[in-house]
């Protein structure tokens, strides 16, 4: 296919191949009369997560919160148009990045945590160079223009942005274009439009090994794409109603969560296509909420909600874990430390608030 080219979804999948085997869903072995099997250990008691930090580092809603990949910084973005790394322990402000002209919907980090992407209303995307605060010898200027890509192309609102997790070369957007993009960030060109959805496209993930992407739509459709040629390898839902808010793939490629209008977070196998799980206590029913797999201790799914919680449920008994309270608005983004027991939320307008929740040892 031609550079640029723009293609759309005409094909399914149905193959099984590359997918990643490790089930979180443990199948007991078949039991015989001459066999007897131990009991399998109980789950240790869950331990509930406390507030201890709370910052505003931004004069308008958050909209987003991103733990970096090594765990050494947290960014948020915001309707303000500015994206903040903080002090993933201290939420103190060690950088501020500037240079959109309109709100920020979303965060991305390279595997490597050496760039972050950041999606914006003004149509644009910007690749920033986070090295020098990771690496220098002393603290960083907090004011420096990181920025060293501007990525143009969709032709409206950026809604969503990913790296693809093998390379910091390549993002993956979707907008309110209906489109999702790939773009090379080496040159900052676009490399392939894809007219994926007939509303505005909520979220794009990539897959661990990068080669395919799920995207999610107002119009009610999960797709997979394959990241290589833009096929549409499989329409994971097309039921117009509610509308899907935001999909993701499991830390272990095999699953996608799937949140839809209706208040509820689904659990999908994406290669039969059966909803496995189905998690519901929250409300969402107006805002594309980002929700989060915990893995650290035990295995959660993690969400904000539109009456101001955070909920944490048992990923594989599908029951309410936890209700964390202590935001005033609707909590829209959640992010989950890669290697501690920790959690950031971030509130819209009326809060304006990013929140660090602990679970005590």
């Amino acid at each position: 296919m031609a550079e640029g080219q723009t293609v759309t979804c005409h094909s399914t999948w149905d193959r099984a191949s590359g997918l990643r085997h490790f089930p979180p869903f443990p199948i007991p072995p078949t039991m015989s009369s001459a066999t007897q099997q131990q009991p399998p250990p109980a789950a240790p008691p869950y331990r509930p997560y406390r507030q201890v930090r709370a910052a505003t580092p931004h004069a308008r809603a958050i909209s987003c919160v991103r733990f970096s990949p090594c765990g050494r910084l947290l960014a948020t973005a915001s309707l303000d148009g500015t994206v903040a790394l903080l002090s993933p322990s201290s939420l103190a402000v060690i950088a501020n990045l500037r240079g959109h002209t309109q709100g920020v919907s979303d965060l991305s980090w390279s595997t490597d945590s050496n760039y972050l992407c950041s999606a914006s209303d003004d149509r644009t995307l910007r690749i920033w160079d986070i090295r020098s605060i990771l690496s220098g010898p002393k603290p960083a200027d907090p004011n420096a223009d990181r920025c060293i890509r501007v990525l143009k192309g969709h032709a409206n609102f950026v809604f969503s942005a990913n790296f693809n997790p093998q390379t910091s070369s390549q993002v993956a957007s979707g907008g309110f274009d209906c489109t999702v993009r790939i773009w090379d960030v080496s040159s900052g060109r676009c490399i392939r439009t894809i007219d994926a959805h007939s509303e505005p496209v909520t979220s794009v993930h990539f897959i661990r090994d990068g080669s395919i992407i799920v995207s999610g739509s107002h119009d009610g459709s999960c797709k997979i794409w394959d990241a290589g040629t833009g096929s549409c390898l499989k329409t994971v839902i097309d039921d117009k109603k509610p509308a899907v808010s935001c999909s993701m793939f499991s830390p272990n490629g095999k699953f996608i969560l799937v949140a839809t209008l209706d208040d509820s977070l689904k659990l999908c196998n994406y290669a039969t296509g059966k909803f496995l799980k189905v998690y519901s206590g929250h409300v969402n029913r107006v805002y594309c909420i980002q929700s989060a797999f915990s893995v650290t201790n035990g295995k959660y799914i993690v969400s904000g909600s539109e009456d101001k919680c955070v909920y944490i449920w048992d990923l594989q008994g599908k029951n309410i874990l936890q209700k964390m309270e202590g935001h005033s608005d609707a909590v829209i983004s959640v992010s989950c430390h890669p290697t501690e027991n920790k959690i950031a939320s971030g509130s819209l307008d009326n809060d304006k608030t990013v929140r660090l929740w602990v679970q005590d040892g």
